[in-house]
């Protein structure tokens, strides 16, 4: 196994902080990065007013007359 050597330094530092072994520091970094929780982002809808309602409970219409509209321009 290769370390990057950022991780192989932050493994060297950790050794010597609190004086373990190669493999309790990388298991201890692991750990670390498994339990770190990615931050989470809302997602907004984006909109755009047409001018026109659509009615999408017949979804080929809708298609048809959107696609029309796109034309028309």
């Amino acid at each position: 196994m290769r370390l990057d050597e950022d991780v192989a330094s932050a493994v060297e530092r950790l050794r010597h902080e609190r004086h373990i072994g190669l493999s309790e520091a990388v298991n201890e970094l692991v750990r670390a990065g498994l339990r770190a929780r990615p931050e989470r982002r809302v997602f907004r809808q984006r909109t755009h007013a047409m001018g026109v309602r659509v009615d999408v409970s017949n979804v080929a219409e809708a298609l048809d007359l959107l696609d029309g509209l796109e034309h028309d321009r």
